[in-house]
C-alpha cells in the first residue's frame, strides 16, 4: 500500500534571477545565482543548470564564495539562516541560524570566523532601518549550528546589497543612504560622513543609489539619480575629501563593479548600456548596447575573463572581457501585468504568456528558461515615462498549434482605442510563426475573449475563430481560400456577427465537440448553435455579472459552467436547459482539465486563497486546499503529462494525468506536488542510481545499467537461470573499467583490447542451478561438443555464426579447426546492446 502524502504547493519556477548578484566561481567555470529560495548553479560554457541547491525556506538575499575555500559558497535569506553549501556536488555543509531576517551577506579574506549581515533595525522591516553587523560562525562538527555574538558596524543604512560595499583589503566599508556616503574604517573604530545638496544649480538629482570600492586603490565610486557618477579620494579625511564626476546615463545609475585589477570601472542603468570606463576618465570609455532590458546588477569574476549582467526581465548576460555577449540565460519574463493569461503550446507544451513589451514567450517548465521570444507588435519600445505603448492584450492556439491569434491595443484616451488582431501560421520549414493576415479593429472597442473551434482542424475542417468584445457583438471568423489566378493565399474573414441585446459581451468558449459555442452577455449566458448560428437558449440565474465560462468535457460534457462577480458559481445542465446547482463562492479562476472531467476553482478570501477540485455531476469538491497561498491567484492552467504519475492517495489523483500550474498578483509561478523536495529535486540519474546498490558512473548508467535491463529481460524470456548481467561484477576488467574514475584510467587505446577480450566470453553449459564449464583436449571430445552446441544452436536459434558449417567443409588444417571452434564458442550477443 502507497503511503499518502499531504499535498503541498511548491515553487516550480520562474523565480526572479536579479534578485542578488550573481557569484561566478574562482575559474570562471560555474555562475552561482540566488532564484527564489533557490542558488542556481549554472556552467557558464553550456548555460545549462548544474545544480538546484535548495534548502531555503524563504528569499535568499545574498551569496559570496567562502574565502577560505573557493569550492564552498555561502548564501543567506530571509528565512534568518546562513547556510554553507559544495556548490560543485549539490551538497548542504552546514547551517548558521541567526534568527534575523538577512538582507544582504559579505565576506572578506582576513575573517576567517566572522561575515557581515544586514539586518533590519530591532528586527522590525517596517521601521525602514537598517544595520549592518558581524557575525561570528561557530566552528562546530554540528550540521545546524546556532550563530547569535552579533557585533554592530554601521547604524542607519540602506536596505539593498548594492548601497554597501568593502574597500580595500577590508581596511574600510562605504554605505550610502539618501544623500550620505558614510565610511567605516576597522582599525580606527571611526566613521566618516559625506553629505552631498538635494539638488545643484543645474538641477541635479544627487541622491545616491549604489556604491563599489576599487579592489587595489583607496577609491570609492557612487552612483546617482541623476546618472552622475562620483570617484571619491582621500576620504580618511573628513575636510580635505575631493572628488570627481563620469556622466554618461540620462537616468538613475543602479549598478558598479570594478573589474578584478581595478583598472576598469562598469556602469549600467535603464539604457540597457553596459558602460566600461577606463583608468576613471570620462573619455576613455567603452560601451555595449541593446542588452534587452535595464541592468540589475553587475559582477566580474576572479580570473577577470568574465562580466556578469542581471536584468530586470529575469535575464542575465555572460559577456567577455571585451565586451562582447558570450551567453545569455533567460528566466520567466516578468512583466507589470500579464494580459494574455496562461496559455499552453501545443506542439512545444510551453507556458505562453507576456513577455518583452510586445512579445509573447514561450518557456520551459521542466527547465525553467525560456525557449524564445515571438514578436508580435513588432516595434520598437521605447522608454519614456507617461508615452502610451501598444499592449499585447489577448492570445490563443488552435489545437494543434497550426494556427496562433493575438490582439493588441494601443489607447491614447477613452474615445481614441486602436486595435489590431493578427493571425499567425506556423512553418514546418522555419519551425516559426509567421503573419497570415492582419485586421485592423476587429471590434468597435475593447476585445475582451477569442477561442479557436479545436474539432475543425483535428478533422481537417474549417478553421474557425471567435472573438468577443465590449462592442455587444461576438465575430466568428474562419479561413476561406484567397487564391486567385495568379497567386494562392489563404486568409482570415469575418463569417457570422452575433449580439444579444447590444449588452457587452464579456467571455465565449466552444464545447468539447464544437457543437456549441456560449457567450456571455454581462448578467445572461446564450448558447448558440455553431453550425448554423442560432441561439439555442439563454440562461440568467442567479444575477450577476459573468465572470468566467467554460464547458465540461468527457462524461460531464452536458454541463456548463460559470462564477459571477457576486460570488457564486454555477453549473447549467444543457439537456434540461436549467440551473443544475449553484455555490456561493468567491471564484477569482475557474479551469477545467483537458484529459478528464475535473475542474478546479480557486476563490479569494480576506486570508488567502483556496483551490477546490470537482466535477460537475458532483457539487461536493472531492479535494480542497486552503491557504494555498497568500496572495491573488491571476491565472492558472493544466499542463497534460507525457507519462501518467502515480499518485498514492485517491484524493490526489486528479494531479496524475494533467498538473496544475497558477500564477500570483506577485507573478510567482506555483504548482501543487505530493512528492517530497528530495524526490522533487534529485535528477532521474541520480534517483535510478540509488536503486543500485554497486556504486554508480556515467560509463555504467550509459552501458551497463542497459546491459542489465535488456539481459534480464533476455534471461527471463529463455528461461535461464544465470543472469548474465551480473558479467559487470564478474569480469575484473569491466570492474574496474566501470568503477575507477576516468582521470585515473590508462589510456583508451591501452584498455581497449583487455576490454574487448573481457567482453567475448566463451559459451557455458548451463544447468538448473549451476555453470560448468567444459574444455575439450582431444578431437574427438571436440567433435562431439560441436554436435551439442549445434543441437543448442537450433533449438534456441541465438547463434550469430550459424552458418560457418559450410565454410567448415572445406579442407583446413587441424589447428584452423581448433581455432574456428573457439571462435564459435565465443558469445557476441553483447554487440547487440551497444
Amino acid at each position: 500500500m502507497v503511503a499518502q502524502r499531504p499535498l503541498r504547493v511548491v515553487r516550480c519556477g520562474g523565480s526572479q534571477l536579479s534578485g542578488a548578484r550573481a557569484v561566478f566561481s574562482a575559474d570562471a567555470k560555474y555562475l552561482l545565482c540566488a532564484s527564489g529560495d533557490y542558488v542556481k548553479v549554472y556552467s557558464t560554457a553550456t548555460e545549462e543548470c548544474v545544480h538546484i541547491l535548495q534548502g531555503h525556506t524563504n528569499l535568499v538575499t545574498g551569496i559570496q564564495l567562502n574565502p577560505q575555500n573557493h569550492m564552498q559558497l555561502y548564501s543567506c535569506s530571509l528565512d534568518g539562516t546562513v547556510k554553507l553549501w559544495d556548490f560543485t556536488d549539490g551538497i548542504l555543509i552546514k547551517t548558521f541560524v541567526v534568527g534575523y531576517k538577512l538582507f544582504a551577506f559579505y565576506t572578506l579574506a582576513g575573517s576567517e570566523d566572522s561575515v557581515f549581515i544586514i539586518i533590519p533595525k530591532k528586527n522590525e522591516e517596517s521601521l525602514d532601518s537598517f544595520q549592518l553587523v558581524s557575525v561570528k560562525l561557530p566552528k562546530t562538527p554540528d550540521q545546524a549550528v546556532e550563530a547569535k555574538e552579533l557585533s554592530l558596524i554601521l547604524d542607519d543604512i540602506g536596505q539593498s546589497p548594492k548601497c554597501t560595499a568593502f574597500g580595500r583589503e577590508g581596511e574600510y566599508v562605504a554605505s550610502v543612504r539618501g544623500l550620505h556616503l558614510l565610511v567605516y574604517f576597522f582599525k580606527k573604530k571611526k566613521v566618516n560622513r559625506f553629505p552631498l545638496s538635494a539638488t545643484s544649480r543645474k538641477g541635479a538629482n544627487n541622491y545616491f543609489t549604489c556604491v563599489a570600492c576599487h579592489p587595489k586603490e583607496d577609491c570609492i565610486a557612487s552612483g546617482h539619480k541623476d546618472g552622475k557618477i562620483r570617484l571619491w579620494r582621500n576620504f580618511n579625511h573628513k575636510r580635505e575629501y575631493t572628488f570627481s564626476t563620469l556622466h554618461w546615463h540620462h537616468d538613475v545609475v543602479m549598478d558598479l563593479a570594478f573589474s578584478v585589477e581595478g583598472t576598469s570601472l562598469l556602469s549600467g542603468g535603464v539604457e540597457s548600456v553596459l558602460v566600461q570606463w577606463r583608468d576613471g576618465s570620462d573619455c576613455k570609455k567603452e560601451f555595449l548596447p541593446r542588452l534587452g532590458s535595464a541592468i540589475e546588477h553587475i559582477s566580474a569574476s576572479p580570473d577577470g575573463t568574465l562580466y556578469c549582467t542581471s536584468h530586470t526581465e529575469n535575464k542575465i548576460t555572460l559577456i567577455h572581457s571585451n565586451l562582447r555577449v558570450s551567453a545569455v540565460i533567460q528566466g520567466l519574463v516578468k512583466g507589470s501585468d500579464i494580459k494574455t493569461g496562461l496559455v499552453i503550446d501545443p506542439r512545444t507544451k510551453a507556458l505562453v504568456l507576456n513577455g518583452k513589451p510586445g512579445h509573447l514567450q514561450f518557456y520551459c517548465l521542466q527547465t525553467d528558461k525560456q525557449l524564445y521570444n515571438l514578436d508580435i507588435v513588432q516595434q520598437e519600445y521605447i522608454h519614456q515615462i507617461g508615452l502610451n505603448q501598444v499592449d499585447l492584450v489577448k492570445a490563443a492556439f488552435s489545437a494543434r498549434g497550426s494556427w496562433l491569434a493575438t490582439v493588441e491595443q494601443r489607447e491614447e484616451k477613452e474615445t481614441e482605442l486602436e486595435l489590431q488582431m493578427k493571425l499567425w501560421n506556423y512553418d514546418e520549414q522555419t519551425q516559426s510563426f509567421t503573419l497570415n493576415t492582419r485586421i485592423n479593429m476587429p471590434h468597435e472597442d475593447h476585445v475582451t475573449a477569442l477561442c479557436f473551434r479545436d474539432t475543425d482542424e483535428l478533422e481537417d475542417g474549417t478553421p474557425t475563430l471567435v472573438t468577443a468584445g465590449k462592442d455587444g457583438q461576438f465575430k466568428v471568423w474562419v479561413l476561406v481560400d484567397d487564391s486567385d489566378s495568379e497567386k494562392q493565399s489563404m486568409g482570415w474573414n469575418c463569417d457570422f456577427v452575433g449580439s444579444y441585446h447590444n449588452y457587452p459581451a464579456t467571455n465565449c468558449c466552444f464545447s468539447e465537440d464544437g457543437s456549441l459555442l456560449a457567450v456571455s452577455f454581462e448578467e445572461t449566458v446564450t448558447v448558440w448553435n455553431s453550425d448554423t448560428w442560432d441561439l439555442i437558449c439563454t440562461f440568467c440565474h442567479p444575477p450577476g455579472k459573468i465572470q468566467n465560462l467554460c464547458f465540461g468535457r468527457l462524461s460531464c460534457s452536458k454541463y456548463l459552467l460559470g462564477t459571477t462577480d457576486n460570488g457564486f458559481l454555477c453549473c447549467w445542465n444543457l439537456l434540461s436547459c436549467a440551473l443544475e446547482w449553484s455555490a456561493q463562492l468567491n471564484v477569482m479562476v475557474l479551469q477545467p482539465d483537458p484529459l478528464s472531467e475535473n475542474i478546479a476553482a480557486v476563490s479569494q478570501l480576506l486570508e488567502g486563497s483556496d483551490l477546490f477540485v470537482f466535477k460537475p455531476n458532483e457539487p461536493r469538491p472531492f479535494c480542497i486546499q486552503r491557504n494555498v497561498c497568500r496572495e491573488r491567484v491571476q491565472w492558472a492552467v493544466f499542463i497534460p503529462r507525457d507519462v501518467p504519475e502515480s499518485v498514492g492517495s485517491e484524493k490526489h489523483q486528479w494531479l496524475s494525468r494533467s498538473q496544475l500550474y497558477f500564477l500570483t498578483e506577485t507573478q510567482d509561478l506555483l504548482t501543487f506536488s505530493t512528492k517530497s523536495t528530495e524526490e522533487r529535486l534529485t535528477p532521474s540519474s541520480k534517483q535510478l542510481a540509488v536503486e543500485e546498490s554497486l556504486p554508480m558512473t556515467p560509463f555504467y548508467l550509459l552501458l551497463g545499467k542497459h546491459r542489465h535491463q535488456q539481459q534480464s529481460k533476455e534471461n527471463a524470456d529463455l528461461g535461464t537461470a544465470v543472469v548474465q548481467s551480473h558479467l559487470a561484477q564478474v569480469s575484473p576488467a569491466i570492474k574496474e573499467l566501470l568503477h575507477t574514475p576516468a582521470h585515473v584510467l590508462p589510456s583508451a587505446s591501452f584498455l581497449c583490447s583487455i576490454f574487448i577480450n573481457s567482453m567475448l566470453i566463451s559459451k557455458e553449459n548451463k544447468s538448473a542451478g549451476e555453470v560448468v564449464e567444459v574444455e575439450m583436449d582431444s578431437e574427438k571430445a571436440e567433435d562431439e561438443s560441436d554436435e551439442d552446441l549445434d543441437l543448442t544452436e537450433m533449438e534456441q536459434d541465438m547463434n550469430p555464426t550459424e552458418f560457418l558449417d559450410e565454410i567448415t567443409q572445406t579442407k583446413l588444417s587441424k589447428s584452423q579447426e581448433k581455432q574456428l571452434r573457439k571462435i564459435r564458442r565465443m558469445d557476441y550477443s553483447w554487440v547487440a546492446v551497444l
